[in-house]
């Protein structure tokens, strides 16, 4: 195996959750360790990967904020190098994912407590543990003496003194930091895969012990780079070969049939390839919904909640520019996501609108559509390993509100569909509920529509390194 903090996540891990003992690169630490606070000649403030690490951190747990948005900002704002960017989001990310798991071990070294220290201590502790515990390339000394220095920057000495005491006494028992085998299966797969409770005991009523872990266990692993060829401009070889041409490590998805993976190639949004409309950049998963609507040229096709626009253009490239194609946002600002896609993509065919698909039938008369896709807002609970955040935001009781908007949509836009056409209900989560569920529940009061199996799917996030989604095509008999 092999790990690497450059542009990012790591990219691989030991069996127990740890990461591999690689012996590779100190730079990352070197740049982190050497940088100091104050402010540049440029205006940016000047810190550590772990000064960044921690803001975030601390903004992420008392704001409720999404750490990927905030990511951005602090990288931007502490004007980093591009290996200590990339060590200061492993952090972050790697932090956020082993939550439970780092709280767990650190209780029994914080005597009084974590919930009593300042929210800056806790996380201090925290993203600590989580390079002295799970990153082994990174010395445990240096991580120590960073951050017992924030600690006095921003402290005193009695917290230095604290910090440094526990996290050396992290260093010292490490070796018996392990989840015990006999604990509840509940208990075992929410510590060592690092889970709220409640998730784990909904997923194995649902889905059984097995395979409960199996995702649990893919939802810590980084997600892979894929991006879209616009197939109006390139075959997916020919872009392959172009890519490789430029020194790229690609190989084709084997899941979507206009996905290619990418490796170590940095932010593909930066790249001419994707200002000229080559490419798009979208998880294989994702990819699979327009294949399921599949819309032909010179129809008239929905999409009712269509933002950021990668479904969108998706479709409107298969249908090679030809028909009319309906894209719909609650938010303007969304809305203009879609317009940015479509226009970078030079795509004439896709019209935007800014309103609650709840509201649709009142825009567009029965009947007036071949092909809808409704991309349902969904709990998430499929794209965890991107948005590690929501394991611990989310509450069992937000199912219930969200499943009442999935009902209401359905409620609403079938009715949109011609005879003979094609409703795609999708989401982005594993979650019974909010998928077969959902769609049982509405076909029971709509007879008239019938599933198509056949071109339908649930995928878990560990079956193709891909997010968990859920595509279900239903067909409104003629």
């Amino acid at each position: 195996m092999s790990e690497s903090f450059e542009g990012g996540r790591r990219t691989a891990g030991g069996s127990d959750g740890r990461s591999s003992n690689t012996g590779g690169s100190r730079k990352a630490e070197a740049g982190a360790v050497r940088r100091g606070k104050g402010q540049a000649s440029d205006g940016k403030q000047r810190g550590t990967a772990r000064d960044a690490a921690l803001e975030v951190l601390v903004r992420t747990e008392q704001d409720r904020s999404y750490s990927n948005l905030l990511l951005n900002q602090t990288l931007q704002k502490y004007n980093l190098e591009k290996l200590d960017a990339g060590l200061a989001t492993e952090i972050v990310y790697g932090t956020i994912q082993r939550m439970n798991t780092i709280d767990h071990f650190l209780a029994r070294f914080v005597s009084k407590g974590l919930a009593k220290l300042e929210p800056w201590v806790r996380s201090l502790l925290r993203l600590s543990f989580y390079q002295i515990y799970y990153l082994d390339r990174v010395p445990d000394h240096a991580v120590v003496n960073e951050a017992v220095n924030i600690a006095k920057r921003k402290g005193h000495r009695g917290i230095s003194g604290m910090v440094n005491g526990v996290l050396r006494n992290v260093i010292r028992q490490k070796d018996t930091l392990t989840i015990p085998a006999n604990l509840p299966a509940v208990t075992r797969i929410a510590l060592t895969h690092s889970h709220p409770e409640w998730i784990v005991q909904r997923w194995i009523r649902q889905l059984g012990e097995e395979q409960t872990e199996r995702i649990c266990e893919a939802n810590n692993v980084p997600p892979r780079v894929s991006v879209r060829v616009n197939t109006m401009k390139y075959s997916r070889q020919q872009l392959i070969n172009v890519l490789a041409d430029a020194g790229l490590e690609v190989e084709p998805s084997d899941l979507a049939p206009a996905g290619i993976i990418v490796k170590g190639a940095g932010n593909m949004a930066l790249t001419t390839w994707y200002e000229n409309g080559m490419i798009s950049i979208q998880d294989e998963s994702s990819m699979l919904v327009a294949e399921t609507v599949d819309p032909q040229p010179g129809e008239k096709v929905l999409d009712c909640c269509a933002a950021p626009g990668g479904k969108t253009t998706h479709m409107a490239e298969k249908m090679g520019d030809r028909g009319e194609l309906w894209a719909c946002d609650i938010y303007e600002h969304k809305e203009k996501l879609v317009r940015e896609q479509a226009d970078r993509l030079q795509l004439e065919s896709v019209r935007t609108v800014v309103m609650d698909a709840r509201e649709l039938h009142n825009r567009f008369p029965p009947a007036s559509f071949d092909r809808i896709l409704l991309d349902a807002p969904c709990s998430g609970l499929g794209v965890i390993r991107r948005k590690p955040d929501m394991k611990w935001t989310k509450r069992e009781r937000d199912l219930d509100d969200i499943c009442a908007i999935q009902r209401e949509l359905l409620r609403t836009v079938h009715s949109l569909v011609r005879p003979g056409g094609v409703l795609v209900y999708s989401t982005c989560t594993i979650e019974y509920s909010e998928n077969e569920g959902m769609v049982l529940e509405f076909l029971e009061r709509h007879p008239e529509f019938e599933w198509d199996r056949e071109h339908s799917r649930q995928i878990y996030p560990y079956e193709h390194q891909s997010d968990g989604f859920f595509i279900a095509k239903l067909r409104k008999r003629a």
